[in-house]
C-alpha cells in the first residue's frame, strides 16, 4: 500500500518542483485560494466533529438496548450507498425544487415555482457537510460496533452504572478511552476523505470558488500544460492542510482526554443528561437515515416519472421510457462497473486471505505502524497521489485500460475487504484446526476444507464491501482512466450538471443495485449452501 502511494506522490510533486516550483507562484496567485482551501477545511473538520459525536451519542444512549438493535438494523444498509448516489439524492430532497419544496407547496410554503434559494452549492458548503455526515455517521458507528466487543464494553458499562454514573457519564468515562484508541484510524481517514472528496462536491458544494479539491480535478482536466503543474501544486497544498487538519484533531485529543480525567476527579454522575442524550441520538439516526431513504426513494420515482411538474408532489405519471432510451449507453457502462469492481474485490480477497493465513500460521501479531501502512490510502488524500500515478499511467501507456483502473481501485478496495474479514477470520475458532492437525491435516487442507467454507458468509461480505467501494470510486477512474473508462459513478456526476434527473435517477439506481445485489447475495448464497447444516449456518 505504501508503494504506490509514495510513488504517487513523487509523480505530484516532480511536475509541481520543476522551473523554481513555479506552479505554487502561479497557484498563489489564484484569487479563489484562501476560500477553497478554508472550504476543504472547515466541510472536512466539521463533517467529521459532527459525525463522531453523534455516533458517540448513539452508543452512549441505547448500546446494549433493544432500540440499539433497531438502529442497527436501520444504518448498516446505508453504508453500502456510494456516496455519489448519496448527495445526489440528498440534492433532490432539499433542492428548491426538491421533494421537500414540493409536500410542503403551495399549502405551506405559497409557493408555485421553485424559489431562488440557494440551497444547494450554498457558498458555505453547508449542503455538502450534511451529505457528509450522513454518509460518514454509518461508517464510524459500523467501526465502533466493530470495536465494542474488543473492549468488553458490557462490563464497562455495568461497572459504571453500579456507581450511579448516568449512561452517558459511565460511557464516556469508561468506555470511551479504549474505544477511541479503535476508532482513531477510522476517525482520521473520515477526516481526510471529508477535506477531499471530489464527487460529492461537485454534486453538493460551492462552485465559486470550489472546494480545494475539486478545483486541482478541473485544473486536471484542462489541456494546459502550465494548469497540470498548479493542479499538481495544489495538491501537495491539500496534502499539508490534511496533516495540518490531523495535527490540530490530535491536539483537541489530548484535550478531550484531559477533560474526561477532570471528570472523573470531579466525581459528578451527571444522570440529567441520559434524556437529552438520547433524544438527540434518535433525532439524529432518523434524520440520517430519513434523509439517505427519501432521497434515494426520489431518485427512484424520478427514473420512471413522466410529466412531474412543480408544486406536484408525485408524478402525473410513470413510464418506463426513461430506461429504454438509456438502456444501451446503461448496459455498456454497468458492464464496464461490474467488471473494475469484480477485478479489483477478487486480487483483494486473495490478498487479504493470503495475509490472514500467514498471520495465523505463523502466529504473527499486526503491529500499529502495519496496519497503519495499509490504511495509508484512506489516510492520505487521493487528490494529493492520484495525480502522480495518472502521469505513470500516461508514461507507460497504461493510462485508460481498464486494468490500470481496476489497480487504481484495488489500493481502496483492499483496506475496507481486509478490515472486514479480519476480525472473523481471527475470531475462529483454532480448536478445530488443532483436531484437524492431529488426525493428519496440513495447514493447506486445513485452509481450503475447513476455515474457508466455515468463513464463507464473512468472505461474501467482504467482497460485498470491496465491489460497494469499487462503485463509489470516482477520482481513481476519473484519472487513471484518462476519461476513456466511464463507469456509473463517473456518469452519474458527470450528469449531476445538467438537468435532466431522470437520466440521473436511472444511473443512481443502479450505481445502487450493484452493491445491494453484492450483499444481498452474501446473505442469500450461505443459508443456500448450508440450508441443510444449521450448526454450519450459525458458525458463517
Amino acid at each position: 500500500m505504501a508503494a504506490p502511494v509514495a510513488a504517487g506522490l513523487a509523480g505530484t510533486a516532480l511536475p509541481a518542483l520543476r522551473d523554481g516550483a513555479a506552479a505554487f507562484t502561479t497557484l498563489a496567485e489564484w484569487p479563489g485560494l484562501p476560500r477553497a482551501a478554508a472550504l476543504s477545511i472547515g466541510t472536512g473538520l466539521a463533517s467529521t466533529f459532527i459525525s463522531l459525536v453523534l455516533t458517540l451519542l448513539i452508543l452512549a444512549a441505547f448500546a446494549g438496548t433493544t432500540t440499539f438493535a433497531r438502529i442497527r438494523r436501520m444504518i448498516a444498509p446505508l453504508l453500502s450507498v456510494p456516496h455519489a448516489a448519496a448527495a445526489l439524492g440528498l440534492a433532490f430532497l432539499i433542492a428548491p425544487s426538491g421533494w421537500i419544496a414540493r409536500t410542503l407547496s403551495p399549502w405551506l410554503t405559497g409557493w408555485d415555482q421553485p424559489p431562488n434559494l440557494l440551497i444547494l452549492n450554498d457558498p458555505y458548503g453547508i449542503s455538502l457537510t450534511l451529505g457528509l455526515i450522513a454518509k460518514e455517521l454509518p461508517f464510524l458507528l459500523l467501526m465502533a460496533l466493530a470495536a465494542l466487543p474488543q473492549i468488553d464494553a458490557d462490563r464497562r458499562l455495568a461497572t459504571a452504572a453500579t456507581l450511579g454514573y448516568g449512561r452517558l457519564a459511565g460511557f464516556a468515562l469508561t468506555t470511551l478511552p479504549a474505544l477511541y484508541a479503535q476508532l482513531r484510524l477510522p476517525v482520521y481517514a473520515v477526516l481526510a476523505y471529508g477535506m477531499t472528496v471530489v464527487d460529492m462536491a461537485m454534486i453538493l458544494g460551492p462552485s465559486l470558488p470550489p472546494t480545494l479539491s475539486t478545483q486541482i480535478v478541473l485544473w486536471m482536466a484542462e489541456a494546459s500544460l502550465m494548469q497540470r503543474d498548479t493542479a499538481a501544486a495544489a495538491a501537495l497544498l491539500q496534502c499539508a492542510l490534511v496533516l495540518a487538519a490531523l495535527g490540530f484533531w490530535r491536539l483537541a485529543e489530548i484535550a478531550g482526554r484531559r477533560l474526561l480525567i477532570a471528570m472523573a476527579f470531579h466525581g459528578q454522575r451527571y444522570a440529567g443528561l441520559d434524556r437529552p442524550a438520547a433524544a438527540a441520538a434518535l433525532t439524529a439516526t432518523l434524520v440520517t437515515a430519513g434523509s439517505l431513504t427519501l432521497g434515494l426513494a426520489g431518485l427512484a420515482l424520478w427514473s420512471v416519472a413522466g410529466l412531474w411538474q412543480f408544486p406536484d408532489a408525485l408524478p402525473a405519471s410513470l413510464t418506463l421510457r426513461n430506461w429504454a432510451t438509456a438502456l444501451p449507453s446503461l448496459s455498456t457502462t454497468f458492464s464496464t462497473t461490474l467488471a473494475i469492481a469484480t477485478i479489483a474485490t477478487l486480487i483483494a480477497l486473495a490478498l487479504t486471505l493470503a495475509c490472514l493465513q500467514a498471520e495465523a500460521q505463523l502466529r504473527l501479531t499486526p503491529t500499529t505502524r502495519a496496519l497503519t501502512l495499509l490504511y495509508l490510502p484512506l489516510l492520505v488524500p487521493q487528490v494529493a497521489f492520484l495525480p502522480g500515478l495518472q502521469v505513470i499511467a500516461f508514461s507507460t501507456g497504461v493510462e485508460g485500460h481498464l486494468p490500470a483502473v481496476a489497480a487504481a481501485h484495488l489500493i481502496f478496495v483492499l483496506p475496507y475487504v481486509f478490515l472486514s474479514l479480519a476480525g472473523p477470520f481471527r475470531a475462529w475458532d483454532t480448536r478445530i484446526a488443532i483436531s484437524a492437525a492431529t488426525m493428519g491435516a496440513t495447514e493447506s487442507r486445513i485452509f481450503w476444507r475447513l476455515r474457508l467454507p466455515m468463513l464463507l458468509a464473512p468472505v461474501l461480505t467482504a467482497c460485498a464491501v470491496g465491489i460497494a467501494v469499487s462503485v463509489g470510486q470516482y477520482l481513481p477512474t476519473l484519472l487513471i482512466g484518462g476519461g476513456r473508462i466511464e463507469t456509473l459513478t463517473t456518469e452519474a456526476v458527470a450528469l449531476s450538471s445538467g438537468g435532466n434527473r431522470r437520466l440521473i435517477g436511472a444511473y443512481a439506481m443502479l450505481q445502487l443495485a450493484v452493491p445491494a445485489l453484492a450483499f444481498a447475495a452474501a446473505l442469500a448464497l450461505p443459508a443456500l449452501i448450508w440450508r441443510n447444516r444449521r450448526a454450519m449456518r450459525g458458525l458463517a
